[in-house]
This record gives C-alpha cells, structure tokens and sequence, in this order.
C-alpha cells in the first residue's frame, strides 16, 4: 500500500488512524520497557495484527519518527512538566511522545485530533488521572507546534 493510498480519507479512515496509533503506544510500550530493537517490534506488529484494519503505513512512520527522535522529543515535552522526565510512567510517557511527534510532524492531523487520541487512549490504558496530564502536556506543545492552527480556530466564530 502506497503512502498516498493510506492517506485516503474514505471511508474507515479515522478508524484506521485511531488503531495504528493504539498499536504505536504498545509498540512504544514494549520498547521503552524492553529495550528492543525498533525493526523487531515493527515486524512483530505487522504479523500480528489483521494489517487490513490499521493505516500500517501510519504506524511506521509513528514508529519509528518517534524512536528516531526520542530525545528531541523529550526535549520538547520536559520543559512542560511538573516532574522530571525520567519519574513519567511509561503510558504517559509514550502518549506523551506520540502526541508531541504528532503536533510536530503530522500536520494533517487537526490538533484537537492529536490531543484527543492521546487523552482517549489515556484513559484506556494508562493511570487513574493519566488522561488529565496528557492533556495538560499536549495543549501546552500544540501552543508551541500549532499556534497558527490555534489561532485560526479562536478567530472564527462558534457558529461554524
């Protein structure tokens, strides 16, 4: 499947977005925690899921965008925090990166569509107010990668 194909926006495409980035949190997951090679997750995620319901294309360039600038990433999301780095649990922590890879990278991604994907998943996977701080994090970076976005949003009245 072509980039250009899996960036359809048909019918499912939400759907598909919303699972590719479900599978890049476990992906992020297990290799914050097991420290394994990224190319072995990623060919692990692909045999193991129906590829015909994830946007794989997505989860690749989640994947490894994100493991591929893991500290530039953090470097962006520590300054917005209320605790060091390092004391993040790992949900938050890889919400945190997928969000913040997302404002900065995807710009086809509406922001409120970022922040929302996190704080969902959040919510599913992560501690009892995780969602909250995810958040907190995201609405901060999206005023730093998104503000013309933001800006656009605030001027237009409420009515469209």
């Amino acid at each position: 499947m072509s980039a250009s194909k899996s960036r359809h926006h048909g019918p499912g495409y939400g759907e598909m977005r919303r699972r590719s980035r479900r599978l890049t949190l476990q992906a992020l997951y297990q290799w914050q925690l097991a420290g394994s090679q990224v190319i072995q997750i990623e060919a692990e995620f692909l045999t193991d899921n129906d590829q015909d319901k994830f946007d794989k294309v997505y989860f690749r360039e989640l994947l490894q965008g994100i493991t591929n600038q893991s500290e530039e990433l953090d470097a962006c999301i520590e300054p917005t925090l209320d605790r060091p780095l390092k004391e993040l649990d790992p949900i938050e922590m890889a919400l945190l990166r997928l969000g913040c890879f997302e404002l900065k990278e995807s710009l086809d991604v509406p922001y409120r569509v970022v922040i929302n994907e996190a704080v969902e998943l959040a919510k599913k996977f992560g501690g009892t107010d995780g969602h909250k701080f995810v958040n907190s994090v995201l609405d901060k970076l999206s005023l730093r990668f998104r503000s013309t976005e933001r800006a656009d949003r605030e001027i237009k009245p409420k009515n469209e």
